[in-house]
């Protein structure tokens, strides 16, 4: 504080000179941050991947698995047992099969309270344990399927149960195996593997008495890595692999590389985000294709949800991926479960090589392709860029405050130098940053009070009451302001708006840490809007004004979502009349809202949390400010 009350301050060269190109450089930040990540989808801006852990001896691998025949018998007696339960999981059937195989078989049950009607939901995962004959239960690897019914609105995965079983078959007699190998098939998707690895570690990740996990009557060692399998046809014409997890966590590099390796090394087409490699020769071509791949990984790390069961393992610091094949359409080479169970074989015969945990290669990082990758230290540079305008603005605002402070007490030669914080009007300033913040924290808290007065008063279902709650609050906070402007000292409005540019920039770069691609995209949207709210708006041009108000409401967290969700729903059914998109855009806003709320509930998912606790305060704030008559 003293640098900044300093009478001095504000006063040299390059101080005056930031002062006077403010805007442009903030905005040259800007524009250049963006183009910087643009320009990472350049094989110039990115490298080549490459295995960091050398203990995982892909190449050396000789691969003994022939599981085509064995998958088809099991494939094909799983289909009878689930026509019998067409609506559950043939448990009776799964554990005998793996009993046959003389595996240590266990069933888990759990069960889940939903959060706002207390109904109770019932579930069972099934695993079988192939114990280490070389080592004491001390590592494990996990491979594991989620189950889905005939009647399943998702793809089918009897394909991976049948393959599932085929290589515990195999496994069961080899006597190379170092580590444990646990063969998991989970009910209900992702609850079975979040209550099965909550079970596990003893641990509840949610809020508390909403997934009972219950206990597990048989362990493994400490799990090191798990593969997740989701094919949905005895025959692929490819496999993607998919990576992001809960909250954009992501694993290590290397387990993608060997998975990306493994894959190529049988003949099989490898996909990321669905997209293929392709080398075009127009460099344009290949830039914007590759562009476009890592748009789409920033899009789905964004959401913080797991794009498989795999992405609830990496919050226990286990590696995992999932691995999706999907059934032939058109023209394209076939690869039959004698290549496929190759794959998974030699995937985990690398992982139980291992000498110790995935410590050398990337944790953070973007793919543009199967086989390039941009690292932590390229690809926070553009997002720096792109926030340091914000800090260069409450920089800014902060030093003409202290310069016109400085005027003034020039003037009074015969008096005591005073403090700038004395002029400013604290107890108000500070009350307006603490509402703002425990209003958000109050609408974070709220979902079951609402969903419980809408049921009770008005006899509402879940979603209608919360989504009718929030569209309330979101109309509160927007008339609030936009008929209620009000006069207020310039200094203090100058103030709250050096603490919510400061806020928002911290809050950026804290989020960065944890999911870079949901900073990013935040950033993007919200930098220039906040660079051009100022506390005095009068210096705006009416027209330009009106434009901020606009694109500063189109930013309120709520109805920023509802645009994003509206535009995901069009790019969905576009040839959809616009009456009928509207109604989807409708119904998919009211889902997104209640599962985002229930994620956080259940899995710890913080998007919702992040954006009511911190996105909503900050907005309120630079809300405040633009409806604030600076006097």
């Amino acid at each position: 504080m003293g640098l900044l009350t300093d009478p001095r301050a504000g006063t040299g060269k390059i101080i005056k000179l930031l002062l006077k190109w403010e805007k442009p450089l903030c905005f040259a930040l800007y524009v250049g941050g963006v183009i910087w990540l643009m320009l990472l989808a350049l094989p110039a801006f990115n490298d080549n991947t490459y295995f960091s852990e050398n203990a995982l001896l892909p190449g050396l691998v000789t691969k003994e698995s022939n599981m085509e025949h064995t998958s088809k018998q099991y494939y094909h007696e799983l289909i009878h047992e689930m026509k019998r339960y067409p609506d559950s999981m043939p448990y009776a059937w799964l554990s005998a099969k793996f009993s046959q195989l003389h595996l240590d078989v266990f069933v888990h049950n759990f069960s889940l309270i939903y959060p706002f009607r207390e109904q109770k939901f019932t579930g069972q995962n099934i695993y079988g344990i192939v114990r280490a004959p070389r080592a004491s239960s001390t590592e494990a690897i996990v491979v594991s399927v989620p189950y889905r019914p005939i009647n399943s609105i998702y793809l089918d995965t009897a394909p991976s149960i049948a393959l599932l079983l085929a290589f515990a078959k195999f496994c069961r007699k080899q006597k190379y195996w170092a580590k444990d190998i646990i063969f998991l098939v989970t009910e209900h998707e992702q609850l079975g593997m979040q209550a099965w690895l909550d079970a596990y570690h003893g641990v509840t990740s949610g809020q508390e008495g909403i997934l009972m996990a219950g206990d597990l009557s048989g362990r493994a060692g400490s799990i090191q890595a798990a593969i997740n399998l989701e094919f949905h046809a005895m025959k692929i014409t490819s496999i993607d692999v998919k990576i992001e997890g809960l909250n954009g966590q992501l694993p290590n590099l290397d387990l993608f590389n060997l998975a990306q390796n493994m894959i190529a090394k049988e003949g099989i087409r490898q996909s990321f985000q669905r997209r293929f490699d392709v080398n075009y020769r127009d460099k344009y071509k290949s830039w914007w294709y590759h562009f476009n791949t890592l748009m789409s990984m920033i899009a789905t790390q964004a959401t913080g949800i797991p794009t498989g069961n795999h992405g609830l393992f990496h919050r226990f610091g286990i590696e995992a991926i999932t691995l999706e094949g999907f059934e032939k359409s058109g023209q394209g080479s076939e690869a039959n479960f004698y290549q496929v169970g190759r794959v998974v074989e030699s995937i985990v015969r690398s992982l139980n090589n291992l000498l110790e945990r995935f410590h050398q290669s990337y944790f953070f990082y973007l793919l543009p392709s199967t086989d390039r990758y941009i690292s932590i230290g390229l690809y926070m540079r553009p997002l720096v860029l792109i926030i340091a305008g914000v800090f260069i603005k409450a920089f800014s605002i902060w030093q003409r405050l202290q310069t016109s402070s400085n005027s003034d007490e020039a003037k009074k030669e015969n008096e005591n130098s005073t403090n700038k914080m004395d002029e400013f009007d604290i107890g108000s300033v500070a009350s307006e940053v603490l509402w703002a913040h425990i209003f958000g924290v109050l609408i974070m808290a709220s979902p079951r009070f609402f969903a419980s007065i809408g049921s009770q008063m008005l006899n509402l279902r879940t979603e209608d009451s919360l989504y009718g709650s929030f569209a309330l609050i979101t109309t509160l906070t927007l008339l609030w302001r936009l008929y209620l402007r009000r006069s207020v000292r310039y200094e203090n409005v100058s103030l709250v708006c050096v603490i919510a540019s400061i806020e928002l920039a911290t809050a950026l770069m804290c989020i960065a840490m944890h999911n870079f691609s949901l900073a990013l995209l935040t950033a993007v949207v919200y930098v220039p809007v906040v660079l051009l709210i100022t506390p005095r708006h009068e210096s705006i041009k009416s027209r330009l004004r009106g434009c901020l108000y606009v694109a500063w409401i189109a930013l309120h967290p709520f109805v920023a979502s509802a645009i994003v969700v509206l535009g995901y729903t069009y790019l969905n059914f576009f040839t959809d009349p616009i009456v009928s998109l509207l109604f989807r855009g409708y119904r998919a806003n009211k889902q997104a809202l209640v599962f985002s709320i229930v994620d956080s509930m259940i899995y710890g998912n913080w998007f919702y949390n992040v954006t009511t606790a911190v996105m909503l305060p900050i907005w309120l704030l630079f809300w405040n400010v633009m409806r604030s008559s600076a006097a």
